[in-house]
């Protein structure tokens, strides 16, 4: 190979790696037992990139952060714990790790698959909460499925 060719990057745009991303982060949860949607409004207004309800009714986001930037500009995701029992920033495997916070889970992912590196701390929703977010996410599925 020669050193022209060694010293090619590939360099992704920020909506084709927030696809990548997105996808390896939903693919990794059907593969731990979840059902993930895309996009998913919460009812404070706000929007996650991938909710996921597991087997036994537990519910994760992962907030996707397509590079430096995305994650500098954007400070809304505490915002997300009280929709979820666990709560995972999802990143590309070039993301410089060392500027998430401690706290979150993190998910390495491509377009292809991903993995957990870090667990995601576990807070447990109220009962009420989980049935109306089981039911909302259920309907969001029905309605996307009844639109394809």
């Amino acid at each position: 190979m020669s050193a022209a060719a060694a010293a090619i990057e590939l360099v992704f745009s920020r909506p084709e790696t927030t696809q990548a991303v997105t996808r390896g982060a939903a693919r990794l949860l059907i593969d731990m037992g979840y059902a993930p949607l895309l996009e998913v409004c919460l009812p404070n207004g706000r929007r996650a990139d991938v909710m996921a309800i597991g087997p036994k009714g537990d519910i994760v986001i992962c907030e996707v952060k397509s590079g430096v930037e995305d994650y500098r500009v954007d400070r809304k995701w505490p915002e997300y714990a009280p929709y979820c029992d666990a709560f995972f920033f999802a990143v590309a495997p070039e993301f410089p790790q060392d500027l998430l916070p401690d706290a979150p889970g993190l998910v390495v992912a491509d377009g292809f698959g991903g993995a957990v590196v870090r667990d995601a701390p576990v807070a447990p929703l109220a009962p009420a909460r989980r049935k109306a977010l089981t039911i909302a996410l259920a309907r969001l599925g029905a309605m996307r499925a009844i639109r394809e």
